[in-house]
């Protein structure tokens, strides 16, 4: 944020905790942290500017925080999911990770004390959780096929990665970006389902055909926040793949430096372009381009259904294969991930990819091979076929690890629906989402029935309950669904949920 900037705002306690230390400084300070311990840390340095670094400070396990990483395109290699595996499996207290919606890993139960050596495990693997908390841009998703679907249009892997290496100076931290108002994620589209959500970012770039050349649409202002929810907007330009780097920075560095601040909740990029209108939105990052934008496609290339990449897919590769694994609401411990790198190595290239759905797809499985594959006993707990309710369940981490989550999300939903699945019989998935507060992070708009965790009262006790959302959609033409019930206590939820599951998406009742 430049100096004048800085002067022309009043300054929240954020800002006035980042003018005094940029998030990247406590990098060098991790030793003394290990010595010291999380208890005798500068609060702020310990609650916030470790979240520069991916560390995540949660009161509801003092003293084990939470480790986010940064995978672009959220694709891995095996000998990195073996280091995950081992850092949860030695330094991780709860032994578990999460696969998020932005195609990444969180991993729980990380000591103070251990950071030193795990950032040295990280880097010698070729991983970083550099900016990825706080006033940062978010993992940058892509297409989870990229590279191996056979209708793809654009390749996303190369564009995230060199997003990403801009941003955080090749994983090593760039001050440049580790100032601005609020977070930031965006989003490359490479094929014709939307697979990356594109409607939900600050940036997305949509697949369209300009004169006969395929590049880019461009989408600004989609956020989820516990204030508001809305959908991006056409910014009517179009780019060439060439071009999407220096688009974002574009962008970036017009919200660093004149984006709102004084409130926080009113600092994501869609109140800036509220506040000057798209036009001129679209003026100042001409301006800040020092050249003019071509305006956008009559019509991008978003013309399929979504696509959830779960099964036996054949690639663009003949003879070879992708296969998509069902993960319960994202959560994988140390031997799930030792497992899944082995059959990844095994039988397909040493690569794993994550998607939005918190799923796993191993590519790269020769038509020889596919049959020994589907016999290995992981494939029990990670299907290639779930049941259509259990198939489209995302939820986020929930009260068990999250001090801002107001219910306990992953195990009730995986018991609700493991209920429901036994009483009823549906012919194709129902996406149902669980988040745990307002701030959306399992993005409960985009679900066929979002479930909001909220605090209620029933018989003058106050209980776990959620409103619950529906309507969204996702793939062409996607919106975001509204809320339909309010202060539904837990308790009573599961008949609510088998009548609309009965009433509007056909759900029949098993024969006992």
């Amino acid at each position: 944020m430049t100096n004048a900037a800085t002067a022309t705002v009043s300054l929240n306690k954020f800002e006035k905790f980042k003018a005094e230390k940029d998030g990247l400084a406590v990098k060098a300070e991790l030793e003394d942290f290990a010595r010291m311990g999380w208890e005798a840390m500068d609060e702020t340095d310990r609650e916030h500017r470790l979240k520069w670094l991916g560390i995540f400070f949660r009161p509801v396990t003092p003293g084990k925080f939470m480790m986010r990483m940064r995978l672009p395109n959220g694709i891995i290699t095996t000998n990195q999911m073996r280091t995950l595996a081992e850092i949860v499996q030695r330094y991780g207290c709860d032994g578990n990770a999460d696969i998020t919606t932005r195609q990444n890993f969180q991993l729980r139960g990380i000591r103070i004390e251990d950071l030193p050596d795990i950032f040295c495990k990280l880097k010698s693997a070729g991983l970083t959780s550099i900016q990825s908390g706080m006033d940062n841009v978010r993992n940058i998703t892509g297409s989870p096929v990229a590279g191996i679907d056979a209708d793809e249009l654009i390749d996303t892997r190369g564009l995230c990665c060199q997003v990403q290496d801009r941003l955080t100076n090749n994983g090593e931290g760039n001050p440049a970006f580790t100032n601005l108002p609020r977070k930031f994620n965006i989003a490359i589209a490479g094929c014709r389902d939307n697979s990356v959500h594109a409607e939900i970012n600050d940036i997305a770039f949509v697949p369209a055909y300009k004169d006969g050349i395929l590049g880019f649409n461009v989408l600004v202002g989609g956020f989820f926040s516990a204030k508001r929810c809305e959908a991006a907007v056409p910014l009517n330009a179009w780019v060439p793949p060439s071009d999407v780097v220096g688009l974002c920075i574009a962008i970036l560095e017009l919200y660093r430096d004149r984006g709102l601040r004084a409130n926080r909740q009113k600092a994501r990029l869609m109140w800036l372009i509220d506040e000057w209108g798209i036009d001129k939105f679209r003026a100042e990052v001409e301006k800040q381009l020092a050249h003019s934008l071509q305006p956008a496609a009559e019509k991008d290339e978003i013309i399929w259904e979504k696509r959830d990449h779960i099964g036996i897919f054949s690639q663009k590769q003949p003879g070879l294969n992708y296969v998509g694994l069902h993960i319960p609401v994202g959560r994988v411990y140390a031997q799930d991930m030792f497992d899944l790198a082995r059959i990844a190595d095994v039988y397909g290239s040493g690569e794993i990819r994550l998607t939005v759905e918190q799923n796993v797809i191993i590519p790269n499985i020769p038509d020889s091979r596919l049959k020994a594959f589907l016999a290995e006993p992981i494939l029990q707990k990670f299907s290639i076929n779930p049941e259509p309710l259990k198939r489209a369940l995302v939820s986020c981490t929930g009260a068990q690890f999250c001090n801002f989550a107001l219910i306990e999300t992953k195990n009730r939903a995986l018991e609700t629906i493991q209920e429901l699945s036994a009483e009823l019989s549906l012919t194709k998935p129902v996406r149902i989402h669980w988040t745990g507060c307002p701030n959306s992070c399992a993005q409960p708009q985009v679900a066929d029935i979002g479930l909001m965790g909220t605090k209620v009262r029933k018989n003058g006790k106050t209980l776990e309950g959620v409103d619950i959302y529906m309507g969204g959609t996702v793939g062409k033409d996607a919106h975001l669904g509204s809320c339909v019930m309010k202060s539904i206590p837990c308790e009573d939820l599961k008949p609510i949920l088998q009548d609309l599951l009965i009433q509007r998406f056909g759900a029949q009742l098993k024969e006992k």
